[in-house]
């Protein structure tokens, strides 16, 4: 069987920590690959702020050089809200000889007991846990917890940088800042 690492998000930028997390599961674990899978509309956040094309374009540009990281725009292509129920459902019919390890945050792990068909959910994919500044990891679930470098960056952090008119350097992959720039993303309104 192969072993596929999920990392998924809105990635409203993405940025060198969604990088970091991937690379150091991939490692961690021995994965195959790490696919980044955008969402359309997550169920418990606000909407994007920037179209999806954006996040996808910005996606592609920050995990090019690596071989081992992929996207797959199953959630995008969805439209609406998305449940990761769904998308594991859709992705193990479509690659039934793949073992999925769904990458997430501590503070998602915290949030595990609200998720939507969780006690199904955590029937079908592997739950992987990474540490995250000022989240706990305890939980009842079953999770594989990943010590990864503690590196505090978030898409909000970024956007608001720019809003300030602060740098992002070495934030965001360069390629990432050039498009941003060069599509006047996240700037003050």
């Amino acid at each position: 069987m192969k072993r596929i690492g999920i990392l998924g998000g809105t990635f409203d930028p993405p940025h060198m920590g969604h990088l970091i997390i991937a690379q150091e599961v991939l490692c961690a674990l021995k994965l195959d690959q790490v696919w980044f899978i955008p969402t359309y509309e997550p169920p418990h956040k606000h909407d994007a702020f920037v179209q999806a094309d954006h996040r996808i374009d910005m996606l592609k540009l920050a995990i090019a050089d690596n071989e081992k990281f992929s996207l797959d725009t199953i959630e995008i292509d969805r439209t609406g809200k998305s449940y990761t129920i769904n998308t594991i459902i859709d992705l193990k019919k479509a690659y039934p000889e793949v073992d999925f390890y769904f990458i997430i945050g501590a503070d998602m792990v915290e949030y595990l007991p609200n998720w939507y068909r969780i006690d199904e959910l955590i029937k079908q994919v592997n739950f992987v846990g990474v540490k995250r500044s000022g989240y706990s990891m305890d939980t009842d679930y079953p999770v594989k917890k990943v010590d990864i470098p503690m590196v505090d960056i978030s898409s909000s952090l970024i956007r608001g940088r720019l809003q300030e008119m602060k740098s992002i350097k070495y934030l965001v992959p360069d390629s990432v800042h050039h498009y941003i720039k060069e599509h006047g993303l996240y700037e003050k309104r």
